[in-house]
């Protein structure tokens, strides 16, 4: 027997987002070392024994922001870029590892990848790293501590930072910050000219910093604005939520959280044990 649970975790969410309906006591948010936190945004310790004559389907709604995940039953690592569509995860017996979410640059800070490169895509790390580090995800995961292993990853990670020309990622990071503008965002090619670029050359910065194109990043802030305003107290309104959120009207949301979350905000809410009773159905 199969069931779906949700996680979201929206920048600045503590480990258990209210969306989330994993169980809260799988998650365990660990301190990221001072040096690397100019890449990494957070690190997720999870652990949890799932039946193994059920199947669980973990809905994962896109943030845009690239992943390494290490599974510590296989002892392996995978990279997974940013994207704009949900992942649906198939979940059996024991789940043990390590989510890390980079920021924007970290693909090739660490890598030496254009993020681009990676978006809606996953990798694996022996494909991503010199040989010197291949063997090293079967190394944490003969740690028993999750102390040790939690050290022994960012120790790697800090040893794979190189320096990187931090002009483009403030540029992009700029345009990024006025393309999240709710109410009323700038054309791209005022966005460009803002922060001193032309628009050709403003999509190449962006792609390779955070892996979408600057539509692709502002159809994410608009679902991301959407979300935080549906935490709110009451019902919603859904045609003020939408043009609130950045949206042209309630139909522009409703398709823009099809394509994006793979669910109606109406089934979204009821995922999330919210009654529509009082509601305007979306």
């Amino acid at each position: 027997m199969a069931s779906e649970r949700l996680y979201l975790r929206l920048e600045g969410d503590p480990v258990h987002a209210p969306e989330t309906t994993v169980p809260a006591g799988t998650l365990k948010a660990i301190t990221v070392p001072a040096p690397l936190r100019p890449r990494v945004a957070n690190m997720i310790a999870y652990d949890e024994v799932l039946p193994m004559d059920s199947d669980v389907h973990e809905r994962v709604l896109p943030d845009g922001a690239l992943r390494l995940i290490v599974d510590l039953v296989q002892g392996r690592a995978r990279i997974a870029g940013p994207s704009v569509q949900p992942v649906l995860l198939a979940l059996r017996g024991r789940q043990l590892g390590l989510s890390l979410t980079l920021r924007p640059g970290a693909s090739q800070a660490l890598f030496g990848v254009p993020a681009h490169a990676l978006a809606e895509r996953v990798v694996d790390w022996e494909l991503l790293v010199a040989a010197r580090h291949r063997s090293l995800p079967l190394r944490w995961q003969e740690e028993h501590n999750e102390t040790t292993r939690a050290r022994l990853l960012m120790s790697t990670l800090h040893g794979l930072m190189r320096p990187a020309d931090p002009v483009p990622l403030g540029q992009a990071s700029q345009a990024a910050a006025l393309l999240r503008t709710s109410a009323s965002p700038p054309r791209i090619s005022e966005i460009a000219a803002a922060v001193g670029l032309g628009e050709r050359r403003l999509q190449q910065v962006f792609r390779a910093q955070f892996g979408l194109s600057p539509r692709s990043w502002r159809r994410l802030a608009r679902l991301h604005a959407c979300l935080l305003r549906l935490r709110g107290a009451g019902p919603p309104r859904w045609s003020e939520l939408a043009l609130e959120s950045g949206f042209y009207d309630q139909a522009h949301l409703v398709r823009e959280f099809q394509a994006l979350c793979g669910l109606t905000p109406g089934q979204f809410l009821r995922r999330r044990g919210v009654s529509e009773s009082s509601k305007t159905r979306a």
